[in-house]
């Protein structure tokens, strides 16, 4: 009777159109599905906190992870611990625990620090409320109760564990964990002047959002400063939220104009005194990218840079007599990468460092002086990431893939014996392996996934690779994915010309016809900052694309030269300077050659879309190649190099001054006169990353020249335009709408 009111009731309201054969037909994807019910979304176990070397850990990404508990689990077995109950984190007078939005435990595990009622610093929630659970006392306080709520930002325990550091507008300050006495230790914060965090460009472009260091003795704390003086103000406009438009001004430096200054100081928390570091050179004219301390509290090592950022010096600052050395040199044509991988071995005598100095790129072993510098990681590959070293054994683990740039594989080496690096994952599981690897190196937890197979997490010992337990499989998805009417996905190379191969994926229809034609939409990408082609699971993206393909579509994407993949510095690197330019004559021969190849392909039918840099290829290639394309989905695109940040921008292009042709003939709005196709162009309003600019302007160029085309402007949206209720469908269900319509 149930099953037949059921039915019942399912066409009831397919008569009356509230749902359609698609949404009752499990083989179908639609936009609701992805977008709105969320069908697809893949369950995910978040980033964990390792506790005592590795024996246990206990996960910290409150958004993925149910429980409001805080629960430690044993490496080994299994088993959890209730550290902390819900109930303990009750503020007085309070009914509810605090919403966790991440956590942190003190080095001895006698406090549990709290992060709460957060709020956005651009992209990320990075400042908040921060609140400490003594697990002796089972008391729970508010730190910084001297300040307004919301307002502290990157609160850390110090390594004795009896004071935390927090910044609170651009200041430092420490507070005592037993007395809960608040000092400040600098005094010159402002608008211009950061102490302990960074400016916009710093932070998006060098990752870099706390800016100090606890020293290990917990004597000192090293931190950046820096004078944003001079920086030009960029200004949104929220024209939504008020009767009265709101000016957001952000201190934005764009390509060729004045950067912040940038130094590095010491203040002993005890004394208060602080000493900066004096160095050659102009500091608005190079950046430091990264330091951290020596381990014997006296010594900070830190990467500086030059604007160009083809030079990296790796330099070490004796804090009492204020001796500097420089320690390694890195030199490069095109530029350079800071190197985050650095690992200390040998009872800190010794250091592992990433270059390209031969080609690829590889690990390297250095005595702390910088001489002696060997190679450990030899051939014809590059080292993608650095794992882990046990600095006693000599092994160490690292993510590449030598035979194919597309996927992610676990090695092993040795860095005192020259030998073949061991893979680990097994090898029958092509696709792409992550880690996060155990203090100890004993355990990771591993997370695989593929192009169309979700992710699975797990626990593994290590170097067997011997699961312990599997944490998430995704059961559920994988079968809704199989019971999908999808078609063939295939990874494949195509050449076009000297020798030249790209790297390509396809999908194809459910019923797909060699003898027929098909419309072909390439998904683009194609600057040096990131890979679409690549054997991994992409989430909503990819379930937007199979849809597509059941409304008969071939989904297609390349990677051109210049992108990140592990070919080889020379194939990364010769897009120096040519940023727009060399990616397009690539995308372009791809395509022909695949018309060529295929004769399925309709070559009067061929549609591109991208996102961000993916949106300036877009442009730039209906605009260069007319008769090529007939169809662009540009979403965020930079349509004027000029209007981009410093760092990036002068990265892979050098200084607007000594490149103006570059500059020029890479930027899509140069070439928008030639448009004949059809052109949808998307952009948030809100967008503090790729500002709203880069479509005003190239609207003004597209008018100019008489160009029709479709635009759709986000109210206060940012970069990613998915805050507001809904905005995420409405986004998509238009660039599926203006595709069906066009192509």
């Amino acid at each position: 009777m149930k099953n037949i009111l059921l039915v019942n009731l399912v066409l009831i309201l397919f008569c009356a159109g509230f749902i359609s054969a698609q949404d009752i037909n499990p083989s179908l994807l639609t936009l609701e599905k992805i977008f709105k019910n969320k069908d697809f979304d893949a369950e995910k176990f978040g980033k964990v906190q390792w506790l005592n070397n590795g024996q246990s850990y206990t996960p910290t990404d409150r958004g993925k992870y149910k429980s409001e508990d805080i629960d430690e689990f044993y490496t080994e077995t299994g088993d959890k611990n209730v550290v902390v109950a819900a109930e303990k984190l009750i503020p007085e007078g309070k009914t509810d625990p605090l919403k966790v939005h991440s956590y942190q435990w003190s080095g001895d595990k006698r406090y549990l620090m709290i992060f709460t009622n957060t709020k956005k610093v651009w992209r990320y929630h990075t400042r908040g409320d921060y609140w400490i659970y003594d697990t002796r006392t089972d008391k729970l306080y508010q730190l910084g109760t001297d300040f307004k709520p919301s307002s502290l930002m990157f609160t850390e325990f110090s390594p004795k564990s009896d004071r935390v550091a927090y910044v609170y507008k651009n200041n430092i300050f420490i507070e005592n964990l037993s007395n809960h006495k608040i000092t400040q230790l600098t005094y010159d914060g402002s608008e211009t002047i950061i102490n302990g965090t960074f400016d916009w460009v710093y932070e998006e472009e060098f990752h870099l959002r706390k800016g100090f260091r606890w020293s290990p003795d917990s004597e000192n704390i090293a931190f950046w400063q820096l004078d944003a003086e001079g920086i030009g103000i960029f200004y949104m406009i929220n024209n939504t939220d008020s009767i009265y438009p709101k000016l957001i001004p952000i201190q934005y430096p764009k390509a060729g104009t004045t950067n912040s200054s940038c130094k590095i100081g010491v203040v002993n928390v005890s004394t208060l005194k602080i000493k900066f570091l004096n160095l050659s050179g102009d500091p608005r004219q190079h950046y430091i990218a990264w330091m951290e301390w020596i381990p014997n509290s006296k010594n900070i090592l830190f990467q500086r840079l030059n604007r160009l950022q083809n030079m990296i010096w790796l330099t070490e600052w004796n804090t009492e007599n204020d001796e500097v050395h420089i320690l390694l040199t890195e030199k490069d044509d095109a530029w350079l990468d800071v190197v985050t991988d650095f690992k200390w071995v040998n009872n800190y005598s010794q250091f592992v460092w990433i270059s390209e100095r031969d080609g690829w790129r590889h690990l390297y072993l250095l005595n702390r002086d910088g001489s002696d510098i060997t190679c450990v990681s030899p051939g014809n590959y590059d080292v993608i990431k650095l794992k882990h070293v046990d600095s006693q054994s000599g092994d160490f683990y690292f993510i590449a893939s030598p035979e194919n740039p597309t996927q992610r594989f676990l090695y092993r080496g040795n860095i005192y014996e020259k030998s073949e690096p061991e893979l680990i994952n097994p090898a029958k599981e092509s696709g792409t392996h992550e880690y996060d690897i155990s203090p100890d190196g004993k355990f990771a937890i591993h997370k695989y996934s593929a192009f169309n197979v979700p992710p699975r997490t797990e626990l593994v010992c290590l170097p067997s690779h011997e699961v312990v337990r599997v944490m998430v499989e995704n059961v559920d998805l994988k079968k809704k994915i199989r019971a999908l009417d999808i078609g063939e996905m295939e990874f494949f190379r195509v050449n076009i010309g000297d020798n030249v191969a790209l790297d390509g994926w396809s999908i194809f229809p459910p019923e797909f016809d060699a003898a027929k034609k098909y419309s072909v939409l390439f998904h683009i990408y194609g600057e040096p900052w990131n890979q679409t082609v690549l054997d991994k699971w992409l989430g909503s993206n990819h379930m937007w694309h199979l849809m597509l393909s059941q409304k008969n579509y071939i989904i297609m994407s390349v990677d051109n030269r210049g992108t990140p993949a592990p070919r080889g510095r020379e194939w990364r690197k010769m897009v120096y300077g040519k940023i727009g330019i060399l990616a397009s004559l690539d995308q372009a021969a791809a395509a022909r050659a695949l018309i060529e190849e295929r004769e399925y392909i309709d070559a009067r039918r061929i549609a591109i879309w991208g996102w961000s840099g993916g949106g300036s290829m877009s442009l730039n290639m209906i605009f260069r190649y007319p008769n090529l394309y007939q169809t662009a989905m540009s979403v965020a695109p930079v349509s004027n190099e000029l209007f981009y940040d410093t760092i990036y921008q002068e990265r892979y292009m050098g200084l607007p001054k000594d490149n103006p042709e570059g500059y020029r003939d890479g930027s899509p709005i140069t070439h928008a006169k030639n448009l004949k196709g059809n052109l949808l162009l998307v952009h948030g309003t809100g967008d503090d990353n790729v500002h709203y600019q880069n479509s005003e302007a190239l609207v003004n160029e597209l008018i100019l020249h008489n160009k029709p085309f479709t635009m759709m402007a986000y109210p206060n949206r940012g970069h990613s335009i998915r805050a507001g209720e809904n905005t995420k469908l409405h986004l998509y269900s238009l660039l599926t709408r203006y595709l069906l319509e066009n192509l």
